[in-house]
């Protein structure tokens, strides 16, 4: 259960978490486990911004073979293992295909090393995971047996198929409330609405965080021998509202991601990855996704505000051509694209579209730093599938001085998650025992610390993901508290923004 009781919350603990995005809330996880007190703060929802819009792909790396980065190959390997491995019911295998027209790198004699290699390299990826998820080898496709897995494939100057598999969430939501109750479970205590405002400090050291709680007003006052700030788009400005007067743009240099839901049935049972005839072209992802068509990602320059992050019509426009031009015979409407899912990620540079290819761990007030702020740690994170991981390097570095980071404590498993409704379609709201749908929605809003409407709509379920049908849904679930009793702040808040 993730109880959101603010005056219970304030205490001691052992680090202190801002921002409850993957990152944070992977971090939450991690010391938890290990028997850390530890407690996160989120200013908003938990997961609502960058980690709410990705395109659910959980990447082994195959795109790090290219430049032969086997690190981080190995690393996104063992990270999608990690998901696989715990959260079954979540996570199916995604064939991924790619039509060879000969052009560039993506050639099927380039194509069958790469296979191989990925294959070679990753050949303990199945290992402890249940056998309805392991992910079979690479193959390369002949021109007809490209055809048969994508019929409208264009044919002019197709030389074959590259077919590869990873991993996909299900629901990226359901995720990471599945990690927040597992985090909970371990005794880890979770806030949402409730903002991080200024450190704690004695003698030069932090000491814990001050926050406020956005619903109530109250100060909220948290005891810390660590905080580690996972602001996501925002690690910069909490490290300056910390303290920090200095190289804050290097945490995060924004640039603008999206992807878009496409009002059209899928065209294979495997993610499409095309690019249009053009030299340089980027790869766009085009994936099955409940009936729909899931596309992306796009990647831009950002210069505006951190909040409200959005392309702009034209941009979204451009990518409805791009994916007409990399699909022949797509012919694809921009009112067929029922949500734009967007967000921000680090760019390698200022006003830039090229992202960061490695995570950013500063420990802060080490070596004698101006800012002296000793026991403040800023992360920056780049991909979803490592979160896990970068969660688990920050730890291990600054517990590192204070004789290791503890093990996972015996107990620690994930618990199991709860049967429910079906939290992918709204129908289930429409369909079944009305007493059994209404015990449910309150259930969810009572154990998963729903404060608003759009909580539940979007980030504990995805029942509002279709923009048309947002208001009906909303309807029909505000109904359902009153009828079950409960009550929520800003109900009427739009579930669709």
């Amino acid at each position: 259960m993730i109880e959101r009781d603010v005056e219970k919350a304030e205490g001691r603990y052992d680090v202190a978490i801002v921002g409850g995005g993957v990152y944070g809330i992977a971090t939450l996880l991690e010391a938890a486990r290990r028997g850390l007190r530890a407690v996160l703060l989120e200013r908003d929802d938990f997961g609502g911004a960058t980690s709410w819009n990705s395109l659910r792909i959980l990447h082994g790396g195959l795109r790090y073979l290219q430049t032969l980065d086997v690190a981080r190959f190995r690393e996104s390997v063992r990270e999608r293992r990690w998901f696989c491995w715990h959260f079954p019911e979540l996570v199916r295998p995604l064939p991924c295909l790619m039509p060879l027209y000969g052009r560039g790198l993506k050639r099927p004699t380039t194509m069958r090393t790469a296979l191989w290699m990925n294959d070679h390299l990753s050949r303990h990826r199945n290992c402890g995971v249940d056998p309805g998820l392991h992910l079979p080898d690479g193959v390369m496709l002949s021109a007809d047996e490209t055809a048969t897995w994508f019929s409208q494939v264009d044919r002019q100057g197709l030389q074959g198929g590259a077919l590869w598999y990873d991993a996909v969430m299900v629901n990226s939501q359901r995720v990471l409330m599945e990690m927040l109750r597992w985090a909970c479970a371990c005794g880890g205590r979770a806030l949402n609405y409730v903002e991080a405002c200024e450190l704690m400090m004695e003698a030069g050291r932090v000491r814990g965080v001050v926050g406020a709680d956005v619903v109530s007003g109250r100060r909220v006052e948290v005891e810390a021998e660590v905080v580690v700030n996972c602001g996501g788009p925002w690690v910069g400005e909490v490290a300056g509202r910390f303290g920090i007067e200095h190289e804050t743009t290097g945490l995060f240099r924004p640039s603008l991601a999206f992807n878009v839901l496409v009002d059209r049935p899928a065209m294979s049972r495997a993610a499409l990855a095309v690019q249009g005839p053009e030299a340089g072209s980027p790869v766009w992802f085009v994936q099955p996704w409940r009936g729909r068509m899931l596309a992306g990602t796009v990647h831009a320059a950002w210069s505006g505000a951190v909040g409200g992050v959005g392309p702009d019509e034209a941009q979204v426009e451009g990518f409805v051509s791009a994916l007409n031009a990399a699909l022949p015979g797509l012919e694809l409407a921009r009112s067929e694209v029922v949500r734009v899912y967007a967000g921000l990620l680090p760019a390698l540079q200022e006003g830039g579209a090229a992202l960061m290819s490695r995570p950013v761990i500063r420990v802060h007030g080490e070596d004698g730093e101006a800012d002296g702020l000793v026991g403040l740690v800023s992360v920056s994170g780049v991909k979803f599938t490592t979160a896990r991981d970068v969660a688990e390097r920050t730890l291990r570095l600054v517990w590192a001085m204070r004789g290791g980071l503890p093990e996972y404590q015996p107990g620690s498993g994930r618990p199991v998650m709860h049967p429910c409704l079906d939290l992918t379609s709204p129908e289930s709201l429409f369909r079944g025992e009305a007493s059994f749908t209404r015990a449910e929605v309150a259930r969810i809003v009572r154990e998963e610390a729903v404060v608003k409407l759009e909580d539940l709509l979007l980030r504990r379920t995805d029942w509002a993901c279709d923009e048309s049908q947002a208001d009906a849904v909303a309807g029909r679930v505000a109904s359902l508290l009153d009828e079950a009793g409960g009550a929520l702040a800003h109900r009427h808040s739009h579930p669709a923004r």
